[in-house]
Order: structure tokens, then C-alpha cells, then sequence
């Protein structure tokens, strides 16, 4: 239990920044699940766009430190070789 009014404060705060996070988290989530499930199906230009809708909101939640932008930059390099690939078949 906090002690402080700082303490108190700190613990509000990390409250209302969870909330926050993980609803950015989650909508970052919903659009690599639309690449994914258009890539499952086999449609290219589907899958393309939804890349295209996908790429700002990971980047987003990189600069906002919900997640490593390593880890940004890694899932969009594997999902556009993967969108790539599908318009070469």
C-alpha cells in the first residue's frame, strides 16, 4: 500500500497508462489480424491494403513505447515478404 501522496499519484497514473496501453495494443493486434486473415485467404490486394492500414498503427504504438519499435519494424518486414510472395504466385 502507498504510502505517500506520490506514491498514490504514481499508482493512478500507471493505472490510467495500462488502460491506455493496452487498448493500443489491442488495435495494433486487430490490424495485423486483418493482414493475416487476408494473407490466409490468399488475397493479395486485400492483404496489401490491410498492410497499408496496419503499418501506421504499429509504428504508433513503437513511438508511443506500448511496444519495441524492433519489434515493429521485425513483424512488417516478415508481413510485407509475406504479401509480397503472395502476388508472385
Amino acid at each position: 500500500m502507498a504510502n505517500t501522496a506520490s506514491a498514490r499519484k504514481r499508482i493512478r497514473q500507471t493505472e490510467r497508462r495500462t488502460v491506455r496501453n493496452k487498448a493500443r495494443m489491442s488495435r495494433m493486434r486487430t490490424f495485423i489480424k486483418a493482414v493475416e486473415t487476408a494473407i490466409a485467404g490468399g488475397e493479395h490486394d486485400a492483404a496489401a491494403e490491410a498492410l497499408k492500414q496496419a503499418q501506421p498503427e504499429m509504428q504508433r504504438a513503437a513511438g508511443k513505447g506500448v511496444v519495441h519499435r524492433n519489434q515493429v519494424a521485425r513483424k512488417l518486414s516478415r508481413l510485407s515478404a509475406r504479401v509480397k510472395a503472395l502476388g508472385a504466385k
